[in-house]
């Protein structure tokens, strides 16, 4: 009998000890939520993953997000889904069909921000072996870029038309290649053009940005070979091109 007494006594205890755990303590903090934050989604290729960044954290889209850029960091949430090496096509099939996992709808307005960088993906595709520019597929590959983008922008703004979207067009990574110039004017003016079509979007001239400044590219550095990514120097430039149009939207 004494054995079941100090049985039922322990399992008592054991309850009620639960049951107090399980209870919210007076001090605790009250469930915050996010449902009206402003959220930022970054698309787009390795420029946008920060790649070759030092540390990562040191690429634009980071930067946008940290310095209170788009939002005070306190009433914003941030995802990106950039991958190095994406292209229009990339974009366009497997990170647009996930934005409404992002930008859903939580019975509150809130804003929406999205910053892509696509495009010189395309182009590198038109490199040869040796080299050189394949000029004959040149007319092919900036038409389906214009058309994947035309569909990347049309895509989101036909399912978030309240969101603001920020396009930057391709500096010039200044690589020893013949025509290479050519090729990243003739995509910047089918971005310049696509873009036009949506009254969401604007593009930031990442091009204008670059154009005339040292140290912003590795491929500037003895050995970086055909490296078009951006120094941390670099990065901090598409920081400021994309903050001063976003502040002026």
């Amino acid at each position: 009998m004494r054995l079941n007494s100090f049985k039922r006594t322990m399992f008592t205890t054991a309850v009620a000890a639960l049951a107090l755990a399980a209870t919210p303590a007076a001090w605790a903090q009250p469930w915050v939520s996010f449902d009206d934050n402003t959220r930022y989604l970054a698309l787009g290729d390795s420029l946008s993953a920060g790649y070759e960044a030092k540390p990562v954290t040191q690429g634009f889209v980071f930067q946008l997000y940290q310095g209170g850029v788009i939002d005070i960091i306190d009433n914003l949430l941030f995802c990106t889904e950039a991958v190095p090496g994406a292209t229009s096509a990339d974009v366009l099939q497997y990170q647009v069909p996930q934005a409404h996992l992002f930008f859903q709808d939580t019975g509150k307005p809130y804003r929406r921000v999205v910053t892509l960088t696509v495009g010189g993906n395309d182009l590198l595709s038109l490199l040869n072996s040796d080299g050189t520019v394949n000029r004959e597929g040149a007319p092919g590959a900036l038409a389906a870029y214009g058309s994947n983008l035309a569909g990347i922008l049309g895509s989101l703004a036909g399912s978030f038309p309240d969101a603001k979207i920020y396009v930057g067009n391709l500096y010039d990574p200044k690589l020893p290649v013949a025509g290479e110039d050519q090729l990243i004017g003739a995509l910047n003016q089918v971005t310049g053009a696509v873009a036009a079509l949506f009254p969401g979007v604007a593009v930031v001239d990442l091009f204008a940005a670059f154009q005339g400044k040292s140290g912003l590219l590795i491929s500037e550095k003895q050995g970086a070979g055909f490296n078009i990514h951006p120094t941390n120097a670099g990065y901090q430039v598409m920081t400021r091109a994309f903050a001063d149009v976003i502040g002026r939207q």
